[in-house]
């Protein structure tokens, strides 16, 4: 238990890669190799596919034909990095059963993508609350549900974000009692909890920590205009970053923290070559305060076991 504490509480040292991510959606002009690259170089550990040079059909680029599957693993692991999750655009919400076996059908080739690449998660959307609460989470739950069925035998975890009208905690976990299912769990975007769902980091990730698999950080301030944000370099704005760090640190979360920054969705944001590596350094002083943080706070506890 000493040794596995280590990565957990110790400080972090220069040359530490730390679980740090970044969504290709922020990179739309880079190819795959640049991809790769850039990350790296600038210290992640992992990259997020979500789109090759602004394509969304990631099972159709060229790069994951299955002739081309191997390299790319190769590619990957040459450079110590790992694929963190396959992000598909696959919405959950319809009730048409024509629309609905279309998205059902797109999120199966996303599992079978991801299940080529070795790479544990399939990210999927709820996305909008159609007809009444309850109908929408029993329709949500039983999609997850058929969805966790085909992906759990390939080694794959499908993923619901905290998106769109599904961004407050006793939604999402009202959707994953009913799926009941090993193979569906939580792709936190603490951003759209905190601004969409205002929930407090703290109260979010108690109350759906254990399903937390992987997650989406990034920042932003309030436009004056109506409830829209601009987008802004980690740190600068208005969400509470590190303290969402502190709380998966808390709760000994093992995934990857990953930047998704919108350039394809706001091509006037900052450029990846400035955005990503503010990341990687907002999130070495972040992790490393919050390890240091946890380790008083789980020493003051042991001290207190003593005590009584």
């Amino acid at each position: 238990m000493a040794a596995a504490a280590v990565p957990l509480f110790g400080a972090i040292s220069k040359n530490e890669v730390l679980p740090i991510g970044f969504s290709t959606l922020g990179c739309p002009a880079w190819d795959w190799r640049k991809i790769l690259d850039f990350a790296q170089q600038n210290g992640f550990a992992a990259v997020e596919l979500r789109g090759i040079q602004g394509n969304m059909d990631l099972p159709s680029r060229p790069e994951f034909a299955p002739q081309h599957i191997d390299q790319c693993k190769k590619e990957v692991a040459e450079r110590g990095l790992r694929i963190s999750c396959v992000s598909s655009s696959a919405n959950m919400h319809d009730t048409d059963p024509e629309k609905h076996g279309q998205q059902i059908a797109d999120a199966k080739r996303f599992i079978d993508l991801a299940a080529s690449l070795a790479v544990p998660y399939v990210r999927v959307f709820g996305n909008k609350i159609v007809g009444t609460r309850d109908l929408a989470i029993k329709n949500v739950a039983q999609s997850l549900r058929t969805l966790g069925d085909y992906a759990g035998p390939k080694g794959v975890t499908v993923l619901i974000e905290s998106h769109g009208d599904f961004t407050d905690s006793p939604t999402l976990r009202a959707i994953f009692e009913q799926a009941d299912s090993p193979h569906v769990a939580l792709l936190w975007d603490a951003h759209h909890t905190f601004v969409s769902g205002k929930e407090d980091p703290a109260f979010t990730v108690s109350q759906l920590g254990k399903y937390i698999r992987h997650t989406h950080l990034k920042d932003s301030v309030r436009k004056r205009e109506g409830d829209d944000v601009q987008y802004v370099l980690t740190g600068r704005g208005q969400v509470p970053v590190k303290r969402q760090v502190e709380e998966l640190v808390k709760i000994g979360y093992q995934g990857y923290y990953s930047f998704e920054w919108e350039k394809v969705w706001h091509p006037e944001l900052e450029e990846p070559e400035i955005a990503f590596p503010d990341y990687a350094r907002a999130m070495r002083e972040y992790l490393s305060e919050a390890r240091a943080l946890n380790k008083k706070l789980s020493s003051h506890c042991i001290i207190t076991r003593q005590a009584a």
